[in-house]
């Protein structure tokens, strides 16, 4: 686990900066400076040129990160892997278009009654999804090759702070909002290109493809897998975007924009998960190709057991914190009407980011295809609570059809996994962390109370100064007893470390 740590602590560290930087833009520029209707447009461009990607994609990054083992040869350039994850989405996208044009008249209609503003800046989605295909493609490579650092600071960080330039110009009135629009889509075409420099500088990749290295049998698996994958891709992409979409079309941009901050809050919540993952996955892959189902289990429990601690933690701090929060954003009495929606969505991000690398080994497994089947349980489970649910508790509905469906789909994968593979990322530990958890909420509560009577009736920055003792107070209590329990042996290695380090 030495490699997979100290990368997935680079990548965090640029999550966390990316955070720092998210957090300025998002509750500071963006609620100030533009409409929750125009918020809601960001939101939106960003889910349809995600969604849309994943479609041009066909498949490429798991694809990429499935085969590699067998492409990998650092003499040979990896056999010119790179050169087909280039070629491959390039027909992707060239499809996409294809589709969207066909599909033009229905996103019109679907959209106009309630959200006409998206509408008119609909064919900005082309070039959009274009550069967020090959930034994806670029950050694949760049995690075969064990490089996540860079790209993490690159897609965390440099979008932001280029984004954050954006909306400050557009507050200023330097530029008008098709002029944002524009600086949004080539913002992500920066960081594509950022990217793809990067991966030249590590001089491990080549644009030659080796083409007697390709035999029948490795091409005809190659595509039945990607054929799969376009299909699987495609609805794995399409879920996280179903409820921004179903809030657009039946309430309007300006509840999209309620719903894309409280989504924005709650997200930082699987940010350790992003790191750790994108480390994790490749070698899980390797774990699965030589059968070696001890390990690939090791390495689920403990991504499992160690992102739930940090995830768990993290969720506690927003909660104590979240009155507060609304309380010092700006135009915070519209964005408070999501309160619930953050608290809904954090444990869905809870859940996703935990055990969501339970499912990783099946991907990478002879059983593949069978993610399929449970990713169309999830999306339809997912329309249909959403179609339901929106019109009877608005956003809330929204956010409890991702919970449920997310349940009910993690419920039968990681059975399926556990029975068909063999690996699991529950462990016994868990549940000295739900306790470890469980303390830390009950003293928040208490010095809730007891802070009720020492700061009555407070002023902003006494408000502020509670909020910061009381969360300080909880997180170092619950460090003792994490350390003193025992709960991640990884995490008492690296205190032990940091406490050797300031003795000497």
């Amino acid at each position: 686990m030495g490699i997979i740590i100290r990368q997935s602590i680079k990548g965090t560290i640029a999550n966390y900066i990316g955070i720092a930087v998210g957090f300025v833009t998002t509750f500071f520029v963006l609620t100030n400076y533009l409409t929750t209707a125009e918020v809601g447009l960001t939101r939106v461009l960003v889910d349809a040129g995600t969604l849309f990607s994943s479609f041009a994609l066909l498949g490429t990054g798991s694809s990429i990160i499935r085969f590699f083992p067998y492409f990998k040869d650092e003499e040979q350039k990896n056999h010119g892997i790179f050169f087909w994850s280039l070629i491959i989405p390039l027909v992707g996208f060239a499809l996409f278009i294809l589709c969207f044009f066909i599909c033009k008249g229905l996103i019109i209609r679907t959209f106009s009654d309630n959200s006409p503003l998206f509408v008119n800046y609909v064919y900005y989605i082309l070039p959009l999804a274009f550069f967020m295909v090959y930034l994806s493609v670029f950050e694949c490579n760049a995690t075969i090759l064990m490089r996540v650092a860079v790209p993490k600071f690159i897609r965390e960080v440099v979008i932001r702070v280029l984004l954050l330039a954006g909306y400050i110009l557009f507050g200023h009135g330097i530029i008008n909002l098709d002029g944002l629009v524009i600086f949004f889509c080539a913002t992500y075409g920066i960081a594509a290109a950022l990217n793809f420099i990067y991966l030249i500088s590590t001089q491990k990749i080549s644009f030659k493809p080796d083409w007697k290295y390709i035999t029948k049998d490795l091409r005809r698996e190659f595509i039945y897998y990607t054929l799969f994958l376009i299909t699987a891709a495609l609805v794995a992409n399409v879920l996280p975007t179903l409820s921004s979409f179903f809030v657009t079309a039946q309430m309007g941009l300006a509840f999209t924009g309620i719903y894309a901050i409280a989504t924005y809050i709650a997200a930082v919540i699987e940010v350790p998960y992003r790191s750790l993952s994108a480390i994790v996955n490749p070698q899980i892959s390797v774990a699965i190709k030589e059968q070696d189902i001890p390990k690939a289990t090791s390495l689920c429990q403990k991504v499992a057991l160690n992102q739930f601690l940090a995830g768990a933690t993290i969720f506690l701090i927003i909660w104590i914190n979240i009155d507060l929060l609304f309380q010092i954003l700006p135009n915070g009495e519209q964005y408070a009407t999501g309160k619930w929606v953050v608290f809904i969505l954090g444990l869905t991000r809870l859940m996703i980011s935990s055990f969501g690398i339970g499912g990783v080994p099946l991907g990478y497994s002879k059983f593949y295809y069978y993610s399929l089947l449970f990713t169309l349980v999830l999306m339809i489970s997912s329309i249909f609570l959403n179609y339901y649910l929106i019109p009877i508790y608005g956003i809330n509905g929204a956010a409890f059809a991702t919970l449920l469906s997310n349940f009910v789909y993690y419920v039968l994968s990681l059975w399926f996994v556990q029975k068909k593979i063999g690996t699991t990322p529950f462990s016994w530990n868990l549940l000295k962390v739900l306790a470890l958890i469980a303390i830390m909420t009950a003293l928040n509560y208490g010095f809730a109370y007891i802070n009720g009577y020492i700061f009555r009736n407070p002023t902003i920055v006494m408000a502020v100064v509670e909020a910061v003792l009381r969360t300080g107070t909880v997180c170092i209590a619950g460090l003792i007893m994490l350390y003193f329990g025992r709960v991640s042996p990884e995490i008492n290695v690296m205190i032990d470390k940091a406490i050797a380090k300031v003795r000497h």
